[in-house]
Parts: C-alpha cells; structure tokens; sequence
C-alpha cells in the first residue's frame, strides 16, 4: 500500500467561476486559501496550473478545494459518469446538518432531508453546486 497521510486538495470542474466561487465562498463559507491573478477568459491562464488554471483555491475541513473554470457553459455534472460520484464534508455535529440546512434554504439552494445511516453511524444532507455536482455534509450521529 502507498503511505498517504491524508487528502490534499480536490479540483472540480466548473462552467462559470464567478458563480461557483460565490456559491462556496458565500453559501458554504469555505474561505480562499489562492486565488488566480489572471483572467479565465485567457488560454495561457486556463492552461498554467501556476495560475490555477483562471480559478480559486478554498479552505475546505483541513484540505483544498479548487475550482477550474474550463467547462462549456452548457455543460452540466453527471454522477453516472465515470469520474466523481459525489463530494462530501464532514461537519462536527447532527445539529451543524441542521444549521446547514437553514443556511441553504436561506440562500435557495434546494436539499434534501437529513438522513440518518445508523449502519454507518452517520447522517447526511445532500444538495448540489451550481453545476449540478452532487455534494453532502456528513456528521457523526
């Protein structure tokens, strides 16, 4: 087995980054660790990882989250397809899922119920991004 010690960053893929940076910054709160300097709009920038590609860097629970902003417009997240299935955060508490929820309601972010998965002793709240990516929040129960 290779020793990892841990998640370092995650990048996702999104269609407009104005957007997607508003609604991780904003909704969820995740604060910018690294931010590109240059322009998305410009093909040096989307293609130098020096400049994160045109995108942004969050804090996100002890790791990195990136966005890259180079997909089509029209393009849209699908979990059936090979690749990521979902994203999820933990959270400390079955209350935070609570917190949560209202906090996203509060933006107009549809979601789902917090499910308790007692076999797992978790509980979730599922809800997706602004590109249709499928994210969730996970407490202990």
């Amino acid at each position: 087995m290779i020793d990892t010690t841990g998640t370092h960053h995650v990048r996702l893929t999104v269609t407009d980054i104005a957007r997607s940076r508003a609604f991780y910054g904003d909704v969820l709160g995740f604060p910018i660790a690294a931010e590109s300097p240059g322009s998305p709009d410009d093909p040096v920038v989307r293609n130098d990882p020096m400049q994160l590609f045109g995108g942004v860097v969050f804090q996100a629970n002890g790791m990195l989250l990136g966005l890259r902003p180079v997909a089509p417009a029209t393009d849209r997240f699908d979990a059936d397809r090979v690749g990521l299935d979902h994203l999820s955060f933990t959270v400390p508490s079955r209350d935070d899922l609570v917190a949560a929820a209202a906090r996203l309601a509060a933006a107009g972010i549809e979601h789902g119920e917090i499910t308790e998965m007692a076999d797992f002793g978790i509980a979730i709240l599922a809800f997706f991004d602004p590109d249709g990516i499928h994210l969730e929040l996970t407490s202990p129960l």
